[in-house]
């Protein structure tokens, strides 16, 4: 199975539109000491086929940026077999409306997610203008399944959900009785035929004990790396929710994941989804450092393995 990142930013990618915040205006100004990003997006693939994890609003550069997405000859004949959503955050789902050319896909989501994108946003209905053109699979957390191409073959990946929050984005309705708080927010394991294991966390309010026994088993963990202090955006922006009002466990601190994972012994482990205020993204910063002398590297568009 390969998997390959093809973008490794939060929300608004790096630099982000609207913001001169230090670490944006020193990459315009061509001065910063580390990597542009554009949104999370993480692709994996077997036999030429392939599924992504999440749909970024980055996601038709990401595509064009990686020739094993694209297309082969004649229309509607992209590799991109369907999508694994985590989450219903805009950052997460945008791109699905990117991929309503009437090819067939296979989304999987939580109920409560399929129901926040098919019955609480009139705009999703373009991914189901003609039958048989999105088919959506309710994932259960707690309960593995395969991936499947359009057709109905399996592909030998398996992915298996985990709760992890209980959150929804500030758009939805949290009045709607047909939310499950336990179907908010998931990591995705996704296993090869090999045996072999990637743990997909973009979005990680805490580090539970399920959540903890399936990353000690993981060959890959790719996890929340959005903010790296607590109250990141109330330093940088003078205002703001903190990290975990938002749903993100902060990188450093006492109880911050890098803490909490010390000693984690897995082969290759990344933070991903990190946010344009992260200081450290300056690779020459102590939190940088902080982070690679724990074993510990950072997401880039691009980066690719084999599991």
């Amino acid at each position: 199975m390969h998997v390959k990142i093809l973008g490794s930013a939060a929300g608004g990618g790096f630099p982000q539109w609207n913001c001169a915040c230090t670490n944006c205006r020193l990459v315009r100004s061509g001065k910063f000491p580390g990597k542009i990003r554009s949104e999370a997006q993480v692709a994996i693939s077997r036999d030429g086929r392939s599924w992504l994890l999440g749909a970024s609003p980055d996601l038709r550069a990401q595509i064009e940026a990686s020739r094993e997405l694209q297309p082969r000859e004649g229309t509607g004949a992209s590799p991109i077999c369907g999508v694994v959503l985590a989450n219903a955050d805009l950052d997460h789902v945008l791109g699905l409306l990117l991929l309503r050319e009437l090819q067939p896909l296979n989304v999987y989501a939580t109920a409560s997610v399929i129901h926040i994108l098919r019955h609480q946003n009139s705009m999703f209905t373009m991914l189901n203008r003609a039958s048989d053109q999105v088919r959506w699979h309710a994932a259960t957390p707690g309960e593995s399944f395969e991936l499947c191409i359009p057709s109905g073959q399996a592909s030998g990946i398996t992915c298996s959900p985990i709760s992890l929050s209980a959150r929804y984005p500030v758009y939805v309705s949290g009045s709607d009785p047909h939310l499950n708080p336990n179907e908010a927010a998931l990591a995705l394991v996704i296993t090869s035929d090999s045996g072999r294991t990637l743990v997909y966390a973009p979005t990680a309010a805490s580090i539970t004990q399920p959540f903890r026994e399936w990353i000690e088993r993981a060959d890959l963990l790719l996890l929340d790396g959005t903010f790296y202090s607590d109250d990141e955006l109330i330093r940088v922006r003078g205002t703001g929710e903190r990290a975990r009002e938002m749903g993100h466990l902060p990188v450093g601190g006492e109880d911050g994941s890098l803490r909490q994972l010390a000693g984690l012994r897995i082969a290759r482990k990344l933070y991903i989804h990190i946010n344009n205020t992260n200081p450290m993204l300056n690779e020459t910063s102590p939190e940088y450092r902080s982070v690679r002398e724990a074993g510990w590297e950072l997401a880039e568009d691009g980066w690719q393995a084999i599991l």
